[in-house]
């Protein structure tokens, strides 16, 4: 399913989409949003679309056990601004 399409289901969808293809669970979901939330991304579609974005991130570059991402103590916060630093720079280089 396209990205496009992914990012209008409902919620629940949403989450079991998110646990489903990347392994993260709802409370590490509802984290994740607050976190790209509280970081400016306010409209909930392009919250969406880069939390997507960042679960691929991690899925290519994160250590997975049992299809989980483990991120240990404070690493979820240290691989979204990893991300968001690489998404700016992207965007310079644009």
């Amino acid at each position: 399913m396209p990205i496009d399409k992914m990012i209008h289901l409902p919620d629940l969808s949403f989450i079991r989409l998110c646990n489903e293809e990347y392994g993260i669970n709802r409370g590490l979901y509802n984290t994740i949003d607050l976190f790209f939330y509280e970081r400016g991304f306010e409209r909930i579609v392009d919250r969406r679309r880069n939390i997507l974005y960042f679960l691929e991130h991690i899925q290519k570059n994160t250590d997975f056990k049992n299809n989980r991402a483990k991120f240990g103590s404070g690493g979820l916060k240290i691989k979204i601004d990893e991300y968001l630093v690489e998404l700016e720079k992207n965007r310079v280089a644009i």
